[in-house]
């Protein structure tokens, strides 16, 4: 295998677009709380940093693999009760 075969194999392994960190089709947060319903993962990743700042748990999911460049039907869900405490953190400021 060629230097550039093993480039290609490489990049193409780390996913730099960050799509590695998106839960797809995860059961486990199945009865978790969407409190935000993106179109791009750049914004997901924003909203689920201010959630983790605040001390709430918060996870990216979606159904089906963002597309290259991010974007999809994308979730920003929080644990069962922690909706109201994540949508006042996420809110308006006052």
């Amino acid at each position: 295998m060629g230097f550039l075969s093993r480039w290609r194999e490489a990049l193409a392994s780390e996913r730099p677009d960050g799509i590695a960190e998106v839960a797809v089709g995860d059961p486990r947060f199945d009865d978790w709380e969407v409190v935000r319903e993106l179109g791009e993962l750049d914004t997901a990743r924003a909203w689920r940093q201010v959630l983790v700042d605040g001390g709430i748990e918060a996870v990216i999911c979606a159904d089906h693999e963002p597309d290259a460049f991010g974007r999809g039907d994308i979730y920003l869900q929080v644990p069962p009760g922690r909706w109201s405490e994540a949508e006042e953190l996420l809110g308006e400021p006052d």
